[in-house]
């Protein structure tokens, strides 16, 4: 098959497309083929060098862990799905390629009319933005905040804290700022003076924090939380739990992702797609990603 190879450490010159085994389904694992692969941060990083102390010694470095698909084989134990099922799903890395190979409950149904590459960049925001509020439990009456709001993740966690009943302020650059008003944010901009803005249009401070951000947003997220206990972080793993700011400690489930799957398929919650790459120039895909100024989701389209 042909797949996305970290070949060392570095920049998005090293992503290479080579010839790799197609890998077999072990009992109880699918074997899907690939239609769309999203673009995520924690795919830049693992390109970089970083290694999650989950991740097997002898791990082959292909990235991506979000991916739709059909399912192509299945293995021994596995009554459930059948070949030809339209699918989507999660995993930890190996998704930038023809063929991955996943157990079997970490695949939900693919609705007919979610396009593939929506699919395909689906779970890794949807469900991070709802582990985030399953967390911290945003309702009405609070005020959230969520920097990086045009952003993936960002959009999701617009949209499912205002269906909790919150009010939500988000931070992004003004060309982004009508994108947010249709999610239902009031949206401010990150560049100037964020805690002073913020305050104008939250005066006692706010409930809930979801940075999606980084690059300083921690400190905006200090000055600006009522209880530290009701915030999180995605980027800032080191210095956020430093000051009282946690990462998140939930998991990816299945079970989370059918109920997102079917929220947008009832057209309760939109998906925006920045911008779709062939497989063969996932390193341009790297690039407009870590240019961190775009809204919405950039995927890899293994096969139309």
């Amino acid at each position: 098959m042909k797949a996305i190879f970290i070949s060392r450490p570095g920049g998005p010159d090293v992503l290479e497309l080579r010839d790799l085994p197609t890998p077999d389904p072990a009992p109880g694992t699918v074997r899907v083929r690939i239609h769309a692969a999203g673009v995520q941060p924690l795919d830049l990083a693992i390109r970089e060098g970083f290694r999650p102390p989950y991740a097997a010694p002898d791990l082959v470095p292909v990235p991506g862990n979000e991916f739709a698909g059909v399912v192509d084989a299945v293995g021994d134990d596995v009554h459930h799905w059948h070949a030809g099922d339209e699918v989507l799903g999660f995993t930890f890395l190996g998704c930038y390629a023809e063929y991955v190979v996943i157990p079997a409950d970490q695949i939900v149904a693919k609705p007919a009319t979610m396009p593939w590459e929506v699919a395909g960049g689906f779970t890794a925001g949807a469900q991070t933005a709802e582990m985030a509020w399953e967390e911290v439990e945003p309702g009405p009456g609070d005020v959230v905040l969520v920097h990086g709001a045009a952003g993936n993740v960002g959009g999701y966690a617009v949209q499912l804290a205002r269906r909790r009943g919150a009010r939500v302020i988000g931070t992004a650059r003004p060309e982004h700022h009508d994108y947010l008003r249709a999610l239902g944010a009031e949206p401010v901009d990150y560049r100037g003076d964020l805690v002073g803005e913020v305050r104008r249009l939250a005066p006692g401070g706010v409930d809930v924090v979801l940075d999606g951000a980084g690059r300083g947003a921690l400190e905006a997220t200090v000055a600006l939380a009522r209880d530290l206990r009701r915030t999180r972080t995605i980027y800032e793993h080191e210095a956020g739990p430093k000051v009282g700011v946690m990462t998140l400690s939930g998991v990816r489930s299945a079970e989370r992702l059918e109920r997102l799957v079917a929220m947008s398929a009832g057209g309760e919650l939109s998906s925006l797609i920045r911008s779709t790459y062939p497989l063969e120039e996932a390193a341009d895909a790297h690039r407009e990603l870590e240019t961190g100024h775009g809204r919405g989701k950039i995927v890899l389209v293994v096969r139309s």
